[in-house]
Formats: structure tokens, C-alpha cells, sequence
């Protein structure tokens, strides 16, 4: 399990380093390692280095790698707790509506020209996360309203009205001011053009505060996997448990998608890989579905920037290319399993 593990970290360095190197421009690994060290040591550049290469790596390039793999992480883990704990493998943010919600806060900044005073251009990721905050609580609540033991079945189908509902609210808000329809729709597709440090600098701390919180509940996930009756009987609160989990999960999501917009299947790929590789123990679970999720992401990214290079496609529609089929493939799998255990 230790080769496995030191295997995934290894490459999910690579794969940023290449998502640092490709582009217009090839910057090679050896000079990417000592433009950041000189950064960081405040030494000089050598001769062979050019200005300009440089300022490629730290303003441009490493900057949006790093955002990727801070974004593929958040999605992943959040993926990873929402199919945990209401046992779906297709469960996810999108579920639950945080997605949804957060792209009616983005739509209300866009298309009407709020701003609250003191944020400025912090405006539209603040709406984001609140109302993709706020579309789960009230979907949880009215859910544990509806089901005292909150089953997952109610939370499951209470999230996807809630979804369906606030899309067809975006929706109608969107066909009432056409002008700034593309600017939405390209923010509902995601995309990590024009972030710079300063969003790192934000999200970092989040997600891994957010990622080692959810560690912490390992040992609760893994009885929630056996079902809801042997979980009980081993001591743990369920509504509780569920409550923080789904709340730290969409947090995770709200926080990341409120800066870059909607990306969708990263949540629901990374944990499935992850477990299909190394168990389903949360231990390692978690962790990994972090690492592996930031370097999909990045391979995403890199693919989205350079494949009709010098356009750029969103994110989102790269990873809905591999995850779609992917979602199909685990539905009808597990229908096709059902029939033959039947």
C-alpha cells in the first residue's frame, strides 16, 4: 500500500509539472524548478533563463496548476463523503443542488450587477458559496423535516427537486437578460483563466482544513458504508454525523466552484478510481481521492488550454466529455450486476 501511495503522490507532482510546462511556450522541468526556488530564496535567475519565462511560470502557469489541483481535490473529497454517506455511487454536490445553487448566486451577480460593498470582485464567489451553501441546508432541513431519520432515499430526492427547482429559476433569469447570457453560461461551464495567486492563496487553507476535518470522521464513514442499521448499533449518530459530513462536503464544493464555476464528474470519477485501486478504507480513501483529483484536474485543464490552442474550451465540458460515459457506465453497470445476482 506504501509503493501505491508514494506512486500517486509522485505523479500527481509530475502531472502539475507538466501542466506548468505545456503551452504556447515550452518551459522545461529543470528550469521550472529553479525559477520557483529563486522565488523562494530570493536569488537571482540564471543567464539562461529569460524574464519572460519566468514570469510565464509565476504569474501565468503554476498559479492555475495549482488552482486545478486545489479545485480536482475539493470536488473529490466532497464526492467521496456525499457517496459515503448516502450510499449512491452516483451521489454528489450536483445531487444536492450545491451546483445549482451556487450558479443561481453567480447568475444573480451577473445578470443584475450586484456588488457588496468592501468585496468588489469577491461578490460573485461570495454569492456562489452562500447560495450553494444555502440550497443544501434548506435541503437537508426539509428533508429532516420530512424523515426524522433522515434516510437517504429523502435526502437524495429532496436535493434533486431542490436542483431541478433553482436551475429553472436560473434558467428564466437568463432568458430575461440576453445580454448577459454567454458571460453565464461560460461561468456555468468553469474555466481557470485569468485566476491568479491570490485565489490559491483563499481556497488552499480551505480545502485543507475542509479535507483533514472530514479525516477525521474515517472511522464513521467506514461503519456508514455497511448501512444505516449496523452504523447505529456500532455507536454512531447518525443525523448528526450526516448533518457535518454533507455540510463540510458542500462547503468544499460551494467554496471552489464559487471562483471557477461549475465543474461536474470530478467528484463522481476520482472516489471510484480510488476505491477501485485501494479499498474502500476512508484511511486512505480520502487522502488519495484529494491527490488523484487534482491530477485529473490538471490533465483536464491542460487539455481544455492547448487542445484548440490559442482558444481555450471550458473545464467543464472537457470533464463532462470523460465523465459522462463514465456515469453511464457505472449506472447501467450496477443494474447489469443487479439482474445477474437477481
Amino acid at each position: 500500500m506504501r509503493v501505491k501511495i508514494l506512486v500517486v503522490i509522485l505523479v500527481s507532482i509530475l502531472v502539475v509539472m507538466l501542466g506548468v510546462a505545456l503551452g504556447s511556450v515550452w518551459v522545461p522541468p529543470g528550469e521550472i524548478w529553479t525559477i520557483i526556488r529563486s522565488a523562494l530564496t530570493g536569488n537571482p535567475l540564471p543567464g539562461h533563463i529569460s524574464p519572460a519565462a519566468s514570469a510565464i511560470v509565476l504569474n501565468l502557469r503554476l498559479p492555475r496548476a495549482l488552482l486545478a489541483f486545489i479545485t480536482g481535490a475539493a470536488l473529490s473529497v466532497s464526492g467521496a463523503v456525499m457517496q459515503s454517506v448516502l450510499r449512491n455511487p452516483l451521489a454528489s454536490s450536483y445531487t444536492l443542488g450545491v451546483s445549482s445553487g451556487a450558479s443561481l448566486g453567480a447568475g444573480i451577480v451577473i445578470l443584475f450587477g450586484v456588488t457588496v460593498p468592501l468585496l468588489g470582485m469577491l461578490t460573485l464567489p461570495l454569492m456562489g458559496f452562500v447560495f450553494g451553501l444555502g440550497t443544501i441546508l434548506l435541503a437537508v432541513s426539509i428533508a429532516s423535516r420530512i424523515d426524522m431519520q433522515m434516510e437517504n432515499n429523502t435526502i437524495i430526492l429532496t436535493g434533486m427537486v431542490f436542483s431541478l427547482f433553482v436551475n429553472a429559476i436560473t434558467t428564466l433569469l437568463s432568458a430575461l437578460s440576453r445580454e448577459h447570457m454567454q458571460r453565464l453560461i461560460f461561468w456555468q461551464m468553469g474555466s481557470f483563466s485569468m485566476r491568479d495567486w491570490s485565489t490559491v492563496f483563499i481556497l488552499l487553507p480551505v480545502v485543507i482544513v475542509g479535507t483533514l476535518y472530514v479525516a477525521h470522521f474515517n472511522r464513521e464513514l467506514d461503519m456508514m458504508t455497511f448501512g444505516e442499521e449496523q452504523a447505529k448499533t456500532m455507536g454512531v449518530n447518525l443525523k448528526r454525523v450526516k448533518w457535518i459530513l454533507l455540510i463540510t462536503a458542500a462547503a468544499l464544493t460551494g467554496s471552489t466552484i464559487s471562483f471557477v464555476g461549475v465543474i461536474g464528474f470530478v467528484d463522481l470519477v476520482a472516489p471510484h478510481v480510488v476505491r477501485r485501486l485501494f479499498g474502500s478504507s476512508h484511511r486512505f480513501v480520502i487522502p488519495l481521492s484529494a491527490l488523484f483529483g487534482g491530477a485529473f484536474m490538471v490533465i483536464c485543464d491542460l487539455v481544455a488550454r492547448t487542445v484548440v490552442s490559442p482558444s481555450e474550451l471550458p473545464v467543464g465540458a472537457v470533464t463532462a466529455l470523460i465523465g459522462a460515459p463514465f456515469f453511464a457506465y457505472i449506472y447501467f453497470g450496477r443494474r447489469a450486476h443487479g439482474r445477474k445476482h437477481s
